[in-house]
């Protein structure tokens, strides 16, 4: 069984809550990810967009075999300025992407004292990320196209090159996102079950396939 991600707005503060876009609520010692780019012989350090946070108690009705942490906070980072319709700084697509184009953190507890959103501004101070969505799940099928967590890659393009991954979060296109991947195409940030036991994040990879 998959867990089906749905997005709805809200007017609801969503400070530590399941949410995407938006800016991730972090503990003081996290880091916000980047990615080094060089442009013109410089090189830099380039923000990841923030995908979403996951407060892992609101999927643990829907996660009885206990594959990923019932407490605490995930969260999902990725290079996708391409496929919203922003210039590319990296040069990400079909394809594995190279590691740093994504990141996935986990925190183990949830501290509404300590921690802090992250919010990216341009040069004049204005936000730089979209308004946040609230994020409630749902029981899918393993190979349930659209945003999901757990599972199965619903391409089978992506399922026969990595045989023995489940997917750990699905990306789709959707209009209304403004998420648009190459050939109508998905992204699934991939891992080997005995990984995401151990928590062992860095091991994800992750996979654009384009139909």
């Amino acid at each position: 069984m998959a867990i089906k991600i749905n997005l709805k707005k809200t007017d609801r503060v969503l400070f530590c809550a399941s949410k995407w876009w938006g800016d991730p609520d972090m503990p003081e010692n996290m880091q916000y990810p980047t990615v080094p780019v060089t442009e013109d012989g410089e090189t830099y350090d380039y923000p990841l967009t923030f995908i979403c946070q996951i407060n892992c108690e609101d999927i643990a009705p829907f996660d009885p075999e206990g594959k990923l942490p019932h407490e605490g906070m995930l969260y999902f980072f990725a290079a996708l300025d391409e496929w919203l319709g922003y210039e590319n700084a990296t040069g990400n697509g079909p394809g594995e992407w190279k590691k740093g184009e994504f990141v996935v953190k986990y925190a183990k507890s949830i501290n509404f004292e300590t921690f802090q959103s992250c919010m990216l501004v341009d040069d004049e101070d204005q936000p730089l990320t979209d308004h946040e969505l609230e994020i409630t799940f749902s029981a899918c099928a393993d190979d349930e196209e659209g945003f999901k967590l757990l599972g199965v890659p619903s391409s089978p393009q992506t399922r026969e090159n990595y045989p023995d991954m489940l997917s750990l979060i699905q990306l789709g296109c959707d209009a209304e996102l403004g998420l648009q991947f190459q050939g109508n195409g998905m992204v699934n940030l991939l891992m080997k079950e005995s990984d995401l036991k151990f928590g062992n994040w860095k091991k994800t990879k992750a996979y654009m396939c384009a139909r």
